[in-house]
């Protein structure tokens, strides 16, 4: 089959209020270009199939799907590859994409933000390069670079750590080989955690940090409860942040 004749991925950004009490209006956060594209799919691979229904309803409510809600052709990675990741090589993602062989337009979506980013779905991506179909990125909300935009800290050398260790002994050690990192190379490490424990990790890093390391916060980014900080440690003990951690936070150490 000739490569005209096969269908695009487009990956497909969400807002970033996923799992959130009060979601932001989607006009705002996201590009005309990027709705009006995923408003004519109906083919999705993504996390998880209520969410992302969810999503293309309130994309229905802006720009009409070009089929039904109910008519959409949904499939969803395993749940294996949902927190260990899916970039190790051991999961085969080219069946999913057996409707852009057939010649259709399909989309790859995560929770929030960029799927393959901070999130699984860099399978499907790779499968679709191994399977000579053109790999479209649509733009859209990205909180790693918002945060790390908004840090102040190095954004021409950076590197994204994903969650750290929850047990307390694990955590300190980790926190310190990425403060020594980003000391000593002047690369600034970001990195996440669920909302529930964001508390506790920011204690955790004003208890292990040094008092001029510079700690930077995004929280609950391009929602209306969202803010931005960034201070030493030693002002970030002074002066806590008396607004809620309980939103989608990402965390930046660097000097």
């Amino acid at each position: 089959m000739s490569a005209a004749a096969k269908g695009k991925l487009y990956l497909v950004p969400a807002p970033l209020d996923f799992g959130c009490d009060i979601q932001a209006p989607l006009q705002d956060v996201m590009p005309l270009q990027t709705l009006q594209t995923a408003s004519q799919l109906t083919c999705w691979i993504c996390e998880n199939a209520k969410s992302t229904r969810a999503y293309l309803k309130r994309i229905d409510a802006l720009h009409p799907l070009s089929a039904p809600l109910q008519s959409q052709q949904i499939q969803e990675l395993p749940r294996e590859v949902h927190k260990k990741g899916d970039h190790g090589g051991n999961f085969d993602a080219r069946p999913l994409l057996a409707a852009a062989l057939e010649g259709r337009d399909m989309g790859l979506v995560s929770e929030a933000g960029m799927p393959a980013i901070a999130d699984p779905g860099s399978s499907v991506v790779r499968a679709a390069h191994d399977l000579g179909l053109e790999v479209v990125p649509l733009t859209g909300p990205m909180s790693l670079m918002l945060a790390l935009a908004a840090s102040g800290l190095n954004g021409q050398s950076f590197a994204f750590a994903g969650y750290v260790p929850q047990t307390p002994a694990e955590r300190v050690q980790r926190i310190r080989e990425l403060e020594s990192l980003a000391l000593k190379s002047g690369q600034t490490q970001l990195f996440i955690e669920t909302p529930y424990r964001n508390a506790a990790l920011l204690q955790a890093l004003l208890q292990t940090l040094q008092s001029n390391t510079r700690l930077a916060l995004s929280c609950g980014l391009t929602l209306g409860a969202g803010w931005s900080r960034s201070a030493q440690v030693s002002t970030w003990k002074r002066d806590k942040p008396q607004a809620p951690l309980d939103l989608p936070t990402v965390f930046a150490i660097g000097r």
